[in-house]
This record gives structure tokens, C-alpha cells and sequence, in this order.
């Protein structure tokens, strides 16, 4: 059996013996509709799209709620559409892996276009224009990562393909963004049609993330006379383009060979993942936990889909802020990232197997529950505890979840300081805590240094997770080894004071010497993570 719209037409009763569920609606109705009338069109066709938005889509055209789909589009890896999903007709396997050790198995089809984001060709980006330029557009949403939204490097610096983009204007951009404020453009000329520009990427106020780099683009236009003066009044006009804040949770590991043998043993072919020149990892499946939330501002100028009967939580900003908060500052994201720290130190390959581990274990539930949940504002939608109490019991711990420490780990630098230190702030502002109460926080942190070594607790070498800022934090470590002979750590202290990755300087607060301590403790020889974590963990 193929994964192709054909391999479905003549293999239904096979695929469903197999226990797949399939798509129900009228996929060529749907389609021609979807072309004509665009309503939502997404940047960013990896797995968390496929494994969540477009299943919620998929159940909303089965249902008969929606009667157009998606329009999927790439660009940064334009090898994902033209070598996964258009050889499989758009169409993805979404294999739901269960606490309980079973496989929800489903077919999802309701990407009708896929499409690659690239200026220089001009039938792909002519019908993004087309897409743009249709008044039915409601929303344009976002999967590409918190750094997808940055203008400058590591460093600070403007990227060079932002800063040709501000010179040469709106035509033939080269950077990600400079290309979506082009098509934006597009929509602006045609009649400034009303818009919402979803950020559903997981970091803290996503939607302001895009609106700085939409507007610092509309903003270099106007100013030299590239782009029509009333662009970027369309842009800041919210009653025109909005860009509402979101939060989104689900865990969708990089495709697991273990999965693709069960779905190959059922008889699909053809499923192997393909490694892109940019080393992106895809496959005609994806491979997700279950649970899912996806809660949004509903400020939609154009209108928006009927989503809201697909389990997605519309909403006020305020509320948003505080699931977000509750979310990424203390209920899952922090244990996240601490499991991340310190399996790759400890050797570990699986972050549920971690949990097994009594120290980790501990570990987490002191974060979350003993140094988090105290300073979380509960949202009212969604009951802080009964959230925590799903991710330590039954998320995290889910043995069928192929989700690694070391994909977990990429981009460390850009998280902690809203992963932590939005609760220290928190803690120093709150009459009755004091920020001297938190002693697990600071051994994240000098977990995070100890990382950076890039030496495990048996003295191994491991490589670095993907990060934009290695370049720059580790020289900071570069000359400590494992030894317990006294360390002089005053070359730490302009990393430690750096609110831009701790969310508050730790000299000021008065937790950078623990950290120290701490960092020194935990590269004092081999064992010594393992060590200071049955120290101070009890």
C-alpha cells in the first residue's frame, strides 16, 4: 500500500482493516474549494503542523464544520515539500503514541497545496501572491521556531539576507521574513485586505516576535521609498493585520525507526525518512504523545476558522499570557529543559527513561511543584495542577515517546531565561518568597554550564545540541576540566550577570554564587554530577 491519494482509493478496505482511520470528506470538492477560497495558509510544514493543526483540520472536514483545507508552506527547507509530502500526494500518517503502549493510527489529508516560499521561482511564489492576494484569507500562522523570527546573529548582528532585504525592498526578498512581509505586501496592494498573522511557535509572546520583525521590515521600506507610505500604517493597524498571541503544547519527537516498522509491517511502503542537504530529518509520518493544547487570542480582523469546535481554546490576551506563562515558566517546559541538561551529562538517550531515575525524578517535581507552581497564576481555563500533574505522571514518563535529551537540549541558551527566569523574577517581586528559597533553579543553571564542557559524568565527550549561541557561552567554560583542584570561576561572572539568557543578572539577585558553587561541585571528577545530585536532592 502507498501513502498516495490513488494508494488510498485502492487500498481503502485494506488501510482500514489495518486499523487506520482515513479521511471521510470529499477531497476533490474540498480541494477546489481551498484553491479558490483560501482561508488559513501555514508557514512551517514540520511535525508538530502535521501531527496536530492539520489533524484538528482533518476532524473538521470530516465532520462537514469546514469545507476548505490547508495550504502548507516551506521556507527554509524546501527539500520537506518537494521530497516528503508532495511524493506522498500532501498526505501524512499521524501515529499517536499512547501511555498505554498502543499506536492511533490516522491518515491526514488536509493539506490540499503545498508550497515553497522562495521568491526567485516565480510559479511558487506567484501563487503564494495569488493565496495572498484573495480576500477569503482569515490567517497565515507560523511554525518556525522562536529563532525564525530573529533579524540578527548570535552576536547581535543583522543577517545578511535581512539587510539585503531592507536595501532591495519588497521585490524578490531573499530572508524567511522578508519573504512573508513581501506576500503581506502583496495583500496590502490588492486592497488591504484585513489579516491575522498567527505565531503558533512555542516561546513567550510569540505574536509580538512577529509583529517587531513585520513591522521593522514595513518600517525600512517606507522610509526609503521601496514599498507604498500607507504600508506600514496597514501593518500597525490592528483592525487590519493583528498578530495574536498563542500558546501551543504538544510533543511530536523527530520520526522514530521503531514506528516506521510498525507502520511498515502493516504494509504501507515507501515511508523512509529523508535527510536533507540542511540535515533537516522528515518522513511521510509523524510520530506524537497524545495530549494536545493549543489556545489562542481571538483577534481575527477576516474572521476565523470554525477551530474552536476542533478542541482549539479561544480566547483573551490576558488569558493567553497566563496559560502560556503556567505552560513555559513552570509546568513543563522547565522540567523539559532540566531533563534535558542533565541527560545528555548522565548518557541518557530517552527522556523517559529518565524519569526512572529517582534523582531526576525528584529533580523535576522539586521545580515544578516545590519552586514553580507557588508563583503561577492560574489561567481559569486550564487548572495549573491537574497540567503539572499530566506531565510528570503520564506525559513525560510515556515509554512509547521517542523524545531525546539531546533534541530537547538545541537552542538552551534561548530558553532559560524565560524557562526560569520569569519564576525568580517572580519570586523577587512576591511579598512573602524569597529568591534565596530557590535552590534547584541555580543547579539547572550550573547544570547548563557544566553542559557546556561538553564532557559527561564518566568524562566522555558529547557533541553540543544545535544552538545559536555556542559560539559565544562556551569559551566561557573552555578552561575548566574535571578536577576537584580550586577553580578561579571570575570568568564566569559576565555570562552569569547576562539577563539576556538568565532573564535577570544572577550577581544582582544574588544566586550567582550558588551557581558557582554549584558548577564547581559538579566538574569536580568523574561521577560528580551524579554525586551533587544525591547531595542536594532529597
Amino acid at each position: 500500500m502507498k501513502l498516495t491519494l490513488e494508494g488510498i482509493r485502492n487500498n481503502r478496505a485494506a488501510y482500514e482493516t489495518s486499523g487506520y482511520a482515513l479521511p471521510t470528506f470529499d477531497y476533490e470538492k474540498v480541494h477546489e474549494n481551498t484553491y479558490k477560497r483560501p482561508v488559513w495558509i501555514h508557514f512551517g510544514a514540520g511535525n508538530i503542523f502535521r501531527a496536530f493543526q492539520c489533524n484538528v483540520m482533518q476532524n473538521l472536514l470530516n465532520e462537514g464544520i469546514m469545507d476548505v483545507g490547508l495550504i502548507a508552506a516551506e521556507g527554509y527547507d524546501y527539500e520537506i515539500i518537494e521530497k516528503s509530502i508532495r511524493p506522498h500526494d500532501n498526505l501524512t500518517i499521524l501515529a499517536t503514541l499512547k501511555a498505554d503502549n498502543t499506536v492511533e493510527k490516522t491518515v491526514v489529508g488536509s493539506i490540499m497545496e503545498s508550497l515553497i516560499l522562495d521568491s526567485s521561482n516565480e510559479k511558487e511564489f506567484g501563487r503564494l501572491q495569488e493565496i495572498f492576494a484573495n480576500p477569503s484569507l482569515q490567517m497565515a500562522s507560523f511554525t518556525i521556531t522562536e529563532k525564525g523570527y530573529s533579524l540578527v546573529d548570535g552576536k547581535g548582528n543583522l543577517l545578511p539576507s535581512v539587510a539585503a532585504d531592507y536595501q532591495n525592498g519588497p521585490f524578490k526578498p531573499e530572508s524567511y521574513l522578508g519573504k512573508v512581509v513581501s506576500l503581506l505586501y502583496t495583500r496590502f496592494r490588492q486592497g488591504s485586505y484585513p489579516i491575522a498573522m498567527v505565531s503558533m511557535d512555542n516561546c513567550s509572546h510569540n505574536g509580538d516576535k512577529l509583529y517587531a520583525a513585520v513591522t521593522a521590515f514595513a518600517e525600512k521600506w517606507c522610509e526609503a521609498g521601496l514599498a507604498d507610505t500607507g504600508f506600514l500604517s496597514y501593518v500597525k493597524d490592528d483592525t487590519k493585520v493583528s498578530f495574536p498571541w498563542s500558546m501551543i503544547d504538544k510533543i511530536t519527537p523527530r520520526p522514530d525507526a521503531k514506528v516506521e516498522a510498525l507502520l511498515a509491517a502493516d504494509g504501507i511502503e515507501e515511508l523512509d525518512p529523508v535527510i536533507t542537504t540542511k540535515n533537516t530529518y522528515i518522513a511521510p509520518f509523524v510520530n506524537a504523545e497524545e495530549c494536545e493544547y493549543l489556545v489562542i487570542e481571538d483577534k481575527f480582523p477576516n474572521g476565523r476558522p470554525a477551530l474552536d469546535k476542533g478542541g482549539i481554546i479561544f480566547t483573551d490576551r490576558e488569558t493567553v499570557d497566563k496559560v502560556e506563562k503556567m505552560k513555559v515558566c513552570t509546568c513543563l517546559n522547565p522540567l523539559h529543559t532540566t531533563l534535558a541538561i542533565y541527560g545528555c551529562l548522565l548518557g541518557y538517550d530517552l527522556i523517559s527513561e529518565e524519569m526512572k531515575n529517582p534523582l531526576l525524578k525528584k529533580f523535576v517535581e522539586t521545580v515544578g511543584y516545590v519552586e514553580g507552581l507557588p508563583v503561577v497564576v492560574d489561567p481559569g481555563i486550564i487548572s495549573p495542577q491537574k497540567f503539572i500533574d499530566e506531565v510528570v505522571n503520564i506525559r513525560i514518563p510515556n515509554p512509547f515517546m521517542p523524545d531525546t535529551p539531546q533534541r530537547i537540549a538545541c537552542d538552551t541558551s534561548q530558553k532559560l531565561s524565560i524557562r526560569f527566569g520569569e519564576t525568580i523574577k517572580a519570586y523577587a517581586k512576591h511579598d512573602s518568597l524569597d529568591t534565596k528559597d530557590l535552590k534547584l533553579i541555580p543547579l539547572v543553571f550550573a547544570g547548563w554550564l557544566r553542559y557546556l564542557m561538553a564532557v559527561d559524568d564518566q568524562g566522555k565527550p558529547f557533541e553540543l545540541s544545535p544552538d545559536p549561541l555556542l559560539e559565544t557561552v562556551t569559551p566561557y567554560v573552555a578552561g575548566y576540566a574535571l578536577s576537584n583542584e580550586p577553580k578561579d570561576l571570575s570568568g564566569l561572572d559576565s555570562l552569569l550577570s547576562s539577563d539576556r539568557i538568565f532573564g535577570v543578572n544572577l550577581i544582582e539577585i544574588g544566586m550567582a554564587d550558588l551557581v558557582k558553587d554549584y558548577f564547581t561541585q559538579l566538574s569536580s571528577g568523574v561521577g560528580a554530577v551524579t554525586s551533587t545530585l544525591e547531595k542536594y536532592i532529597k
